[in-house]
């Protein structure tokens, strides 16, 4: 009874083995027993752009016993170098030389706040739980691009004196990032909208309530600034129920120079 137990789990192995040495002859399967080599590769490719190419899998050697690897090319035509680079902050194209890449995106009604970028790191966003309802800004050294501080203001239930207060503290030289969330408008005074006007917008003086907005301007700039967005609260329009769509910009800031 036990050999012929023993019988039956050997034909039910060399049929398994028969059946993996099929296959692999089938899909021209690359055997690489480099253990650390291999999943060196694969976990590489998985942490940077998200989308492993190669599969792996554990089985019995049928060369000499004994557990082995081996890999599964999913797409074995795309090469290395042929994979889309990645840009600082995930902008579609690099920046030039002496200029700064940034990506923003406003708050998504009133759930998600808003995301700030800025040559690759993350300035302000709600997992680093420094966003709020209002005016969400940052400010940075236009020569080093050094992040100088950042705020929060709310338009709906705050006082507008602080947002002012924090405006006239802004040196020339310095790039200011603004992103929205929920309401900016409500409690934006005239003197409020005549500091930001002077930073480069343009929509500061037509931003209303649950209008979704995104800037980037500086003090001192003596013209309207290229990058700003905005988006009018309109029910017939609205992607949320109560709230416009979200907006995203990305570009690349000239450093100031020395």
């Amino acid at each position: 009874m036990r050999t012929g137990g023993v019988l039956k789990l050997a034909l039910l192995f060399s049929i398994v083995s028969f059946l993996v040495f099929f296959t692999i002859q089938l899909l021209d399967i690359n055997i690489d027993f480099n253990l650390g080599k291999i999943f060196g590769q694969c976990w590489y490719s998985f942490w940077r752009d998200g989308n492993v190419k190669t599969c792996f899998c554990t089985v019995s050697s049928f060369r000499g016993g004994g557990a082995g690897i081996f890999r599964v090319r999913l797409d074995s035509s795309e090469n290395e170098s042929s994979k889309a680079p990645r840009y600082k902050c995930g902008v579609s194209k690099p920046c030039p030389e002496g200029h700064f890449s940034f990506k923003m995106a406003s708050g998504a009604a009133s759930v998600v706040g808003p995301k700030i970028c800025f040559e690759d790191n993350i300035l302000m966003s709600g997992v680093k739980n420094n966003v709020g309802r209002g005016i969400n800004i940052a400010l940075l050294n236009g020569r080093s691009g050094e992040l100088i501080k950042t705020g929060i203001f709310d338009m709906w239930g705050g006082d507008v004196n602080n947002l002012i207060t924090f405006l006239k503290t802004i040196t020339d030289g310095t790039v200011v990032m603004i992103a929205s969330f929920d309401d900016a408008a409500t409690k934006l005074s005239d003197d409020a909208k005549k500091l930001i006007f002077e930073l480069g917008s343009t929509s500061i003086n037509s931003l209303g309530f649950r209008d979704n907005w995104i800037f980037v301007g500086g003090k001192g700039i003596k013209t309207k600034s290229p990058f700003e967005q905005h988006i009018k609260n309109n029910a017939e329009t609205n992607k949320y129920e109560g709230w416009p769509e979200v907006l995203e910009m990305e570009g690349c800031i000239p450093a100031r120079p020395e």
